[in-house]
C-alpha cells in the first residue's frame, strides 16, 4: 500500500465483494486499536453490531450494486475494546486484475457528534431560558396589571373617602372643612385677579324651638329641606356647605353685592314658600 494512503488522515479498507477485508491502512488500525492480523482476511461485518449489519445489508450493498458507489453512510464499528465508534463511510466499486473490489474510506465523526450533542444541549438550554424568560415576562406583566388594577381601586377608594371626608352626612352638602379650603382658594384668587365674589352666611330662625317642640328628628328634616333648597338654587361653580348646626354658607364666584342681594332674596322667598 502506498505510504501516503497508509497514513492518510482517514481509515481505508479494501474488501472483496463477499465482504472480506483484503487491505487496511494503518490509520484505521490505530483508530480502532486493532493489529493487522485482527482485521485482514476477516469479514468486515465482525466489527458491526446486529443493527449496523442490517443497515449495511439494506443500504450499502444495494446502493453499490445500483450506482457503483455509496456516499456519507453513517455507521458504527466496534473497536478492540468493544466500544462503538461512529464513522461516515464512502464506498466505491472497482475492478482490479479482473476482480471486483469495494474500496471504503471511513472518517471518524465522534468529535462531530459530541459537538452536535453539545450544540443540541445548548439549543435546548437557550430555548428553556427563552421560555423561562417569556414565563417571567408574562408573570411580570400579570403582576404589573394587578398592581395597576389595585392602584385604580385604591384611587377610587381614596376618591370616595375624600368625598366622604368633605361631605356632611345629614344634608349631603359639603362640610365646614371643605368650605374653609374653598374660601382660602377664593381669597387667593381674588388677591391675584381682583375679581369680586360674594359670601352668604345663612341661619335658620328659631331652629332651637323646632327641636324642642317637635324633636330632633323633625329638626333633621328641616335641615335637609333647607339644604335641598340651597343646592337646587346654586349655580354652577358655586359652593354650598353646612357650616355647623343650623348654619349654612355659600360662595358665589364673580358676584358683586348687587347680584348677591338678588340671589339672597330669591333663596329667602323659596325657603319661605317651602316652609308655608
Amino acid at each position: 500500500m502506498d505510504e501516503r494512503l497508509n497514513y492518510a488522515p482517514c481509515g481505508y479498507l479494501s474488501i472483496t465483494h463477499e465482504g472480506i477485508v483484503a487491505d487496511v491502512n494503518q490509520t484505521f488500525l490505530e483508530m480502532m486499536g486493532y493489529r493487522l492480523e485482527d482485521v485482514a482476511m476477516k469479514h468486515f461485518e465482525v466489527m458491526m453490531s446486529k443493527a449496523n449489519k442490517l443497515i449495511f445489508h439494506s443500504h450499502f450493498y444495494p446502493q453499490l450494486n445500483l450506482d457503483g458507489h455509496v456516499e456519507e453512510l453513517f455507521i458504527r464499528l466496534k473497536n478492540s475494546r468493544g466500544e462503538s465508534m461512529p464513522f461516515i463511510l464512502n464506498g466505491r466499486k472497482t475492478e482490479r486484475e479482473g476482480r471486483e473490489w469495494l474500496d471504503c474510506v471511513l472518517v471518524q465523526v465522534g468529535k462531530r457528534i459530541d459537538y452536535e450533542t453539545e450544540l443540541r444541549l445548548a439549543n435546548k438550554q437557550i430555548e428553556k431560558a427563552y421560555w423561562e424568560k417569556d414565563q417571567a415576562l408574562a408573570e411580570l406583566q400579570h403582576i404589573h396589571a394587578e398592581i395597576e388594577r389595585k392602584q385604580t381601586e385604591l384611587m377610587e377608594i381614596n376618591a370616595v373617602l375624600l368625598e366622604l371626608s368633605n361631605t356632611d352626612k345629614l344634608t349631603g352638602l359639603k362640610n365646614r372643612r371643605f368650605f374653609q379650603e374653598k374660601l382660602e382658594e377664593q381669597l387667593k384668587e381674588y388677591s391675584q385677579t381682583r375679581i369680586p365674589f360674594s359670601l352668604f352666611l345663612i341661619d335658620i330662625d328659631h331652629f332651637k324651638r323646632v327641636n324642642d317642640t317637635w324633636g330632633h328628628a323633625y329638626g333633621d328634616e328641616v335641615l335637609f329641606d333647607v339644604a335641598s333648597i340651597l343646592k337646587a338654587h346654586a349655580r354652577e361653580g358655586e359652593t354650598v356647605a353646612r357650616y355647623g348646626g343650623e348654619e349654612f354658607v355659600m360662595i358665589l364666584p364673580e358676584t358683586e353685592v348687587k347680584g348677591a342681594r338678588v340671589n339672597a332674596e330669591r333663596l329667602r322667598i323659596s325657603a319661605g314658600k317651602r316652609a308655608a
